[in-house]
């Protein structure tokens, strides 16, 4: 322990939160803490256990520092980011790495040194003034071989409150292992508010120290980019993942349920707006998690958790019809965040709500009103595109009884989805792990939308939809896919799905709900249930199956004429594709394994082999010998 440490923290913990903090018996920890305590200054130092009246304390602080504001549902708050801070901010978003560390071209870095003299820098008396808050938390189930413990440090209330609802309390499994203790850390402030909003929002920065496990973030109120826990954690946790052969997604995990009463558990990852946690979400299935999962092999079989316990989500768009579910937390009694939706008198609107959105309300930019504009002169809308809720998954009808099971559960399917207009089936089986790795997940890519960037159908890569994660060069992250089930006695198998198939005149060839049946069709395939037919992008499956799961799961006809245009293979544009993905390895993954071209230029070969058979486009029985 450093000299000072004990002094430092005695005096600006007193009597009751000292004795919380060194009952831990960490010396790292009580000199982490006690350095950002000097470094920070905050008048004072709350430590909060596990304890239910620690926990309450945090929710009333961000009540009485005006962080949230209560609702008329009760145990309903809601929270508002700036009008400038209102998602994760990938710029100011970096790594710091010595010289000796190469993460990448595309991977934002800074020179570490630099970097943590600029953040200390912007850390320097922050918290004059205010309560810092010391929490301990884990990801994953607590006790578990999945389990890395957390230490946050913060002198925001709101985001304590956001984790005490994402995350499993640690503090007596941390003091339990003492000295042994190993962490992620988290150090975070608002800086200065101007009406109760970050005011510095051109200096904001998040820094990660990977060196160190450590995340710092300043002048930032998003929950992206200040609970350290979430995808801050990711990167740390890919990194980690790496070196000890396990891995970190950007994952759902959900369980499926069969004939007999059978459960599949799937994993699944998709970029934003691809349809991962309505996919999760579907009528009659169960959830474990919507968003990041550890996956791990044990005794022949691969294994996984959800690293948190509630959902961070995207609130546009949930409604009674489409997510009754959700709709049913956000509605009723008890502990909800929302954040950048509109209010007025009490009552919370979002866009798409399915509710006529009243004229007048308080959102993110203040007081609104139809047609107000921002400095800009662009329009303010009611409710902003990224405004979110946070739950605790548990309230959740359909929450799965192994949400908390520390040994994880046995991954029993992988599924890869993205934004594709014209190019993949809406559901289709990979030849095999090496195959569904890298024709699939390496592949992956997502269209933009008219309505987000102003201009439709930009192509997207996005690796295994965990590119903007990164902690590790995408060649290595590869091979790491490649080498993990190396020694997995039961490999689950790989799908690819794509909900956004169109026709020639734009209108989207699958609703809503079909993603149940795609779902019913993969659970089929994991026990060798489904008659597939081989193509060369990979399995599909036959007409009679999908019609008979329409029928029973849907209690709809599902005509030929539909699987007709939902799965003609069109080999022009796989064959575009591939010689897109084919680029983007050649020019900006120089370690990208060799065997990623091999068999990207061996599904070439096969569509145009097809091709000079067939033709352009090609009907799947065409392929049935």
């Amino acid at each position: 322990m450093k000299e000072d440490t004990s002094v430092v923290l005695q005096e600006r913990c007193g009597p009751e939160n000292y004795k919380k903090l060194a009952a831990v018996q960490n010396e790292a920890l009580l000199d982490f803490v006690a350095d950002h305590v000097k470094l920070c200054n905050p008048a004072s130092v709350f430590v909060r256990t596990d304890a239910a009246a620690d926990i309450e304390y945090l929710q009333k602080k961000a009540l009485a520092q005006s962080e949230e504001t209560a609702l008329r549902v009760a145990g309903h708050s809601v929270h508002f980011d700036g009008i400038n801070d209102q998602g994760r901010d990938k710029e100011v978003t970096k790594f710091l790495v010595g010289s000796d560390m190469r993460l990448g071209a595309d991977i934002n870095t800074l020179e570490r040194t630099q970097g943590l003299e600029e953040m200390r820098g912007l850390l320097s008396n922050i918290m004059a003034g205010r309560q810092m808050f010391v929490l301990f938390l884990c990801l994953g189930p607590v006790k578990s071989p999945f389990s890395i413990y957390a230490v946050q440090l913060t002198d925001s209330a709101y985001v304590c409150h956001s984790e005490d609802i994402l995350y499993r309390p640690a503090y007596e499994a941390i003091k339990q292992k003492g000295a042994a203790a190993v962490f992620f850390r988290y150090v975070h402030s608002a800086g200065e508010l101007e009406n109760n909003i970050s005011k510095n929002y051109d200096k904001k920065r998040i820094y990660i120290d990977l060196p160190e496990n450590i995340v710092y973030s300043v002048n930032t109120q998003y929950a992206g980019n200040t609970v350290g826990l979430k995808k801050l954690s990711l990167r740390l946790a890919i990194r980690k993942a790496d070196q000890e052969g396990w891995l970190a997604e950007h994952m759902f995990l959900m369980a499926v349920h069969g004939k007999n009463g059978r459960k599949s558990y799937f994993t699944g990852a998709f970029p934003s707006s691809c349809g991962k946690t309505s996919t999760c979400m579907v009528e009659g299935e169960r959830i474990v998690g919507d968003d990041i999962a550890y996956l791990r092999k044990k005794a022949g079989r691969v294994r996984a958790v959800n690293v948190e316990r509630g959902i961070f989500g995207i609130v546009k768009d949930v409604n009674a019809d489409d997510d009754p579910l959700i709709w049913q937390v956000l509605t009723s009694p008890g502990e909800v965040i929302f954040s950048n939706v509109l209010v007025k008198d009490g009552i919370p609107y979002w866009q798409g709500d399915g509710r006529s959105a009243p004229n007048a309300g308080v959102n993110f930019s203040g007081e609104w009103h139809p047609g107000k504009i921002d400095t800009a002169g662009n329009a303010v809308p009611y409710s902003h595109p990224n405004a979110r809720y946070t739950i605790p998954l548990k309230p959740l009808k359909n929450c799965d009884e192994a949400l908390e099971d520390p040994e994880g559960v046995a991954v029993d399917a992988v599924v890869y989805g993205g934004r594709d207009s014209d190019t993949w089936p809406p559901v289709f089986k990979s030849f095999n792990w090496e195959h569904g790795v890298i024709t699939i997940a390496a592949s992956l890519e997502s269209e933009t939308t008219s309505a987000t960037l102003g201009k439709e159908g930009v192509r997207n890569f996005c690796l295994m939809a965990n590119l903007d994660f990164l902690s590790i060069p995408a060649g290595k992250y590869i091979q790491n896919h490649l080498n993990f089930v190396k020694d997995i006695k039961q490999v689950p198998p790989i799908f690819g799905v794509n909900y956004f198939m169109r026709d020639e005149r734009g209108k989207f060839l699958t609703s809503k709900h079909d993603k149940r049946v795609w779902l019913k069709w993969m659970e089929r395939c994991v026990y060798q249930e489904a008659a597939l037919i081989e193509t060369p992008i990979g399995y599909l499956p036959r007409y009679e199956d999908v019609r008979d799961l329409f029928q029973a799961v849907l209690h709809r006809s599902y005509a030929k004429e539909e699987y007709a245009q939902q799965f003609l293979v069109r080999i022009p544009e796989n064959i575009k594709k591939i010689e897109r993905i084919l680029q983007i390895y050649r020019t900006k993954v120089p370690d990208a394994p060799l065997v990623l071209f091999t068999v990207l230029e061996e599904q070439k070969k096969r569509l145009e082999k097809a091709r000079a058979q067939f033709g352009d486009y090609v009907q799947p029985e065409r392929f049935v010998s």
